[in-house]
């Protein structure tokens, strides 16, 4: 445990085994190179992409992402980050443009919500089921299950980090936890925020797992990005709670017919009332408006597909799961 400047700044690296120095050198030696491929790599994958409200959201389920992690691991060509978010993401996309601009930065934007499942279907995609946070990380862990992949757990409340650690280790055997994390809710100092990317780069991760909830974990992870030696950057917000036993989890029948956002919101009314309900009708009419092509929203000079032709535009949306 670490006091920094009379702030609460939880932080552990439990393990120092295989610990390795990463190759900085290396890292910002192909960083140019690599960010051009990876530009046209997103251009030619638009075609698996549908957009939301002028959010680039691709049409891939967990296997494909966890795939698509591994490569990253494997091929260490920079920095890459992946956004699963819900319909909260894009109505806050819709209140700050730069927070847009974040979201269709990124390398990987998957539907974390029923609604733009949904959405996604109705414009030709076949998704048979949400990429769920905590799903994700689980899928992720046992996918590469004794083969000493780094992780690192970064957000939470003081000790959900450490608890979150603790109970995939136990789930996964082998795991190889190289750090964890729950910084203050406050916005970091400049020192502070130079001293947790030294300690992150210091503890090499494969993975940095970042749950700080929308917004904040995209942002941080856009702006940490270009400093990081990490493969993956992977936003889940609530996972770090629910895997943490921190909170309940809705049955799975429940999460995979869209009424999750019910099940959290009687759990968390206080805190999440503004977030389903003000935002849930937000969400609506802002379909609607595009719709009716009263409004667009399609982000300047973005890139989404156009939706090919026969494919009907979304009809009636439904609240966040």
């Amino acid at each position: 445990m670490r006091q920094t400047n009379n702030d609460l700044l939880i932080c552990l690296r439990p393990t120092h085994q295989g610990l390795r120095k990463p190759s900085l050198c290396n890292f910002s030696k192909n960083r140019t190179a690599a960010s051009a491929i990876v530009q046209d790599e997103r251009l030619s994958e638009d075609t698996n992409c549908f957009g939301v409200l002028g959010v680039r959201i691709n049409a891939v389920q967990i296997g494909q992402v966890v795939e698509r992690m591994l490569g990253w691991i494997r091929e260490r060509d920079g920095c890459h980050s992946i956004a699963a978010t819900s319909m909260h993401g894009i109505v806050e996309a819709q209140h700050d443009p730069s927070f847009k601009e974040i979201l269709n930065s990124a390398d990987l934007v998957v539907p974390d919500g029923m609604p733009l499942v949904w959405l996604g279907r109705r414009q030709g995609h076949f998704l048979s089921r949400r990429v769920y946070g905590p799903d994700l990380v689980l899928a992720f862990c046992e996918a590469t299950a004794g083969q000493c992949y780094r992780h690192f757990f970064y957000g939470g409340e003081p000790g959900v980090a450490d608890r979150l650690a603790a109970s995939l280790k136990a789930r996964f055997p082998g795991l190889n936890v190289v750090g964890t994390c729950s910084p203050p809710f406050r916005a970091l100092r400049a020192e502070e925020n130079d001293e947790m990317a030294e300690m992150i780069g210091r503890a090499a991760p494969d993975v940095l797992w970042v749950g700080l909830g929308t917004p904040k974990q995209e942002r941080w992870t856009h702006e940490h990005k270009s400093r990081l030696p990490v493969p993956v950057l992977v936003g889940v917000g609530a996972a770090f709670d629910m895997l943490s036993g921190r909170r309940k989890q809705a049955p799975r029948m429940i999460r995979e017919h869209g009424l999750e956002w019910f099940f959290r919101l009687v759990q968390e009314p206080r805190r999440l009332w503004r977030r389903y309900l003000v935002y849930g009708s937000q969400f609506i009419a802002y379909l609607l408006l595009e719709r009716l092509r009263l409004k667009n929203f399609q982000a300047s000079g973005s890139r989404l597909p156009m939706r090919p032709p026969g494919h009907q535009a979304p009809a009636w949306p439904f609240p966040s799961g």
